[in-house]
């Protein structure tokens, strides 16, 4: 390392990836000086804190993934973590309910992708057995998947952050610092935020909504573009809440990665039901009409969107529907419990997914992670990356390791 710069390692990004990282390569090089920085007023304050909380079993993903190994194992560490550090958490498990006989094939074959994956527990059950587990629910077959869970995320973030400063004097975590360009020489590179320029040997990009433009700065060449994806929840009344006692979820088209509206009885004890998937014209912003000229720009210049646009129009027309017509939303919603009503149901959080699209219109799924010179870039990280986080640290340290030529 050199030591006539501030950090040997700068992680862009505050949230449950950046954080996850930087603290994966303090444990295994507690004499790096690390910074994370975050342009946020507080950490985890986009993707991290505004998903579903929902610790994932594994069970979707393609078998050899990426996404399919990190998970298993990062649920078990996140959950591992929980318990030490004393976050709360519940495994309370799920169920993945079909309400029409077109779906049963697709039924089977997320149990099998579920069973290549070593998802343990998970077991197909009949109509009786689905009022068992969820009275108010209604379907003619599904999957009951024990070993999924609800977690605070944004408290787990925070854990990690104190965790990383603890580790040795010359590690920061820094909020309200937004960087603003690279300028690169042969051994460091000056961080120029808006605050304040730092230098550092090597940087690691976890900027998720803005990961293409932090890696554009750093000259990468990526044919991907991130693209918004705004998710919108209702919340139910806490009378109706009792209709719920876990998690149930529909059973998804996998085309798309998103696994359609459900209900999650989140760690407060509150129970939220969607989110739907509509482009947003703001990479941050979570209300319908939110707007920003860059942003748009960004999105409807690149050629793949209008090209999965074309692909999946029917798709996404009924999802914007959805998101400005509280009675289709509903409509959806009593698909899985059909005694809901409009008075059940009141508006509740948003999120904005980070969705990297392809030139061609494809959706990429697996988590994507470049190298270029002194820097690392995640490019690409969708759930279940929170519940993955700690597994996805553990990836990053190792490439930075092998990469950077890190001591032990």
């Amino acid at each position: 390392m050199k030591e006539n710069t501030d950090f040997d390692i700068i992680v862009v990004g505050g949230g449950i990836i950046g954080l996850a990282s930087a603290y994966k390569i303090t444990l295994s090089h507690p004499d790096i000086r690390i910074a994370v920085l975050e342009k946020e007023n507080r950490l985890a304050a986009h993707q991290t804190s505004h998903n579903s909380g929902v610790i994932h079993s594994g069970l979707y993903y393609k078998p050899g993934s990426n996404k399919a190994k990190t998970c298993a194992k990062g649920r078990k560490e996140l959950i591992a973590f929980a318990k030490k550090y004393r976050i709360p958490y519940k495994i309370c498990g799920k169920i993945i309910v079909a309400t029409e006989e077109k779906e049963l094939p697709m039924l089977e074959k997320i149990f099998h992708n579920g069973k290549e994956n070593d998802i343990e527990g998970i077991e197909k059950i009949g109509p009786d057995e689905i009022k068992q587990i969820e009275p108010f629910c209604s379907g003619i077959a599904g999957i009951r998947v024990p070993s999924t869970g609800v977690i605070d995320f944004a408290r787990v973030a925070n854990k990690l952050a104190e965790l990383i400063e603890k580790k040795g004097p010359g590690n920061k975590v820094l909020t309200l610092h937004k960087v603003t360009g690279f300028d690169k020489h042969d051994f460091y590179t000056k961080v120029a935020t808006n605050r304040k320029v730092f230098t550092a040997n090597y940087i690691i990009n976890c900027a998720g909504l803005q990961s293409d433009r932090i890696a554009k700065m750093d000259v990468v060449e990526t044919a991907m573009r991130i693209i918004p994806f705004r998710g919108d929840y209702y919340e139910l009344t806490e009378e109706a809440s009792e209709k719920v006692k876990n998690l149930i979820y529909p059973v998804p088209n996998l085309e798309f990665p998103f696994l359609g509206v459900h209900f999650t009885r989140m760690i407060d004890g509150k129970v939220e039901c969607g989110p739907n998937a509509v482009f947003s014209f703001k990479r941050e912003g979570y209300g319908k009409i939110n707007f920003n000229l860059k942003d748009t720009w960004d999105a409807l210049s690149y050629p793949g969107l209008w090209k999965m646009f074309l692909k999946h129009w029917k798709y996404e027309l009924g999802e914007y529907k959805r998101a400005f017509c509280k009675k289709l939303f509903l409509r959806q919603l009593q698909r899985l419990i059909p005694s809901l009503g409009a008075d059940d149901i009141r508006p509740g959080k948003t999120g904005v997914r980070a969705q990297a699209l392809g030139p061609n219109g494809e959706l990429i799924d697996d988590f994507r992670i470049e190298r270029q010179r002194n820097s690392i870039h995640v490019l690409n990280a969708p759930s279940p990356a929170a519940t993955a986080s700690l597994a996805i640290g553990d990836y990053v340290n190792k490439i930075a390791t092998e990469y950077f030529k890190l001591r032990k």
